[in-house]
């Protein structure tokens, strides 16, 4: 499995399953544990890999213990404290990493309750924890800019000097990025003063700053649905609207409509569907099971490549609406209208039990 599809297998899980994780001990078990295996790729099970209940004495605090230590070359490497899925991450809860990363050879910490992940270092003095992360992935909403980096922990890509050597700019950018998003929601006095002061010659007043940060805040949204649109036109050269409908249910043919080269265009967006509804159906066979193949009419997700084991099609061609298509055991399929790609986690159940169907 690639370690995109790894991610989104983990991350299917979180949105899955968050709402019913109540504590600690339940969050470590369903997410961050699958995410130290999954993802970073180590065996939690291997105590020379992790070490759950990591215990080391810190000064005067005996018997301490941080949640998880990895270990690489009889080294520990990183350390992970756990909070409960939905806890609130800030540096007054990590009072064991700080005091755990003095006395460990680890260059890297981690904050996370499971849906995010925060990641430390010591740019700011040496052996001493920043109280800033470096990095932070939200398994809600992967910012896929930041897989490359977050691959270089996983165990059969460890490079620690590659990661702390991109760790400043990663933060800063990361913080920024923060900034830009708690701006165009919720607009500070200084930064509709700034947009203001360039498109209005009158004195920016309390009563013009009132009337102003609505227009602010609807001017951002605005251009970034904007850019948002031109990218998708520009890769896929196409788009399309969404409304509230579902088209009714039709019959699986036994045979694949036939198909030829001619006139046949896999998009990326089918290839982005394709991925995402194979990390769903990892979940019940080896990723090497699942095969595609695309026709005009529309894009088959398969299981060992045989049509008659159809898991899901795309209706993404021509259609101006995009339709994720799921099936019943009598092979009936059901079309599922996709306000984006995102949408179709939310059918990963019918997903998993078409494959399991298959595998009866």
């Amino acid at each position: 499995m690639e370690f995109e599809e790894r991610v989104a297998v983990v991350a299917a899980k979180v949105r899955q399953q968050q709402g019913m994780i109540e504590t600690e001990e339940a969050t470590k078990n369903a997410f961050v544990m699958p995410f130290i295996s999954t993802v970073l790729g180590y065996d939690v099970f291997d105590p020379h890999e992790v070490v759950p209940e990591f215990t080391a004495d810190v000064g005067v605090k005996k018997g301490e213990k941080v949640d998880y230590a990895v270990v690489q070359d009889g080294e520990v490497r990183i350390i992970i404290e756990c909070k409960k899925a939905g806890a609130e991450l800030s540096v007054e809860n990590a009072s064991q990493l700080y005091r755990y990363f003095a006395v460990t050879n680890a260059r890297i910490a981690v904050l996370t309750n499971g849906v995010v992940y925060r990641f430390y270092t010591d740019l700011e003095a040496p052996n001493r924890m920043d109280s800033t992360p470096f990095l932070v992935l939200d398994l809600r909403e992967i910012d896929e800019a930041l897989l490359p980096e977050l691959r270089k922990l996983t165990k059969d890509a460890f490079d620690l000097d590659s990661v702390i050597n991109a760790a400043e700019k990663l933060k800063y950018i990361g913080e920024i990025k923060r900034m830009f998003n708690a701006q165009f929601n919720d607009p500070e006095e200084d930064w509709v003063r700034f947009f203001t002061t360039r498109v209005y010659n009158g004195q920016f007043t309390r009563r013009v700053r009132e009337q102003f940060t609505p227009f602010v805040r609807e001017a951002s949204a605005q251009f970034l649905n904007d850019q948002v649109n031109s990218r998708l036109k520009s890769a896929l050269n196409t788009s399309f609207t969404v409304a509230e409908v579902e088209e009714p249910s039709v019959e699986e043919g036994e045979e694949e409509p036939p198909s030829s080269d001619d006139g046949v265009t896999t998009t990326l967006e089918e290839l982005e569907g394709y991925r995402i509804v194979k990390a769903i159906a990892c979940g019940e066979v080896p990723p090497d099971r699942i095969a595609y193949r695309d026709s005009k009419s529309y894009f088959a997700v398969l299981l060992d490549d045989n049509n008659r084991k159809t898991i899901a099609r795309l209706h993404f061609n021509g259609r101006r609406r995009k339709y994720l298509g799921t099936f019943d055991e009598d092979k009936r399929e059901t079309r599922h209208l996709l306000g984006s790609l995102e949408d179709i986690y939310t059918h990963a159940e019918l997903i998993r039990k078409t494959v399991r169907g298959h595998m009866a």
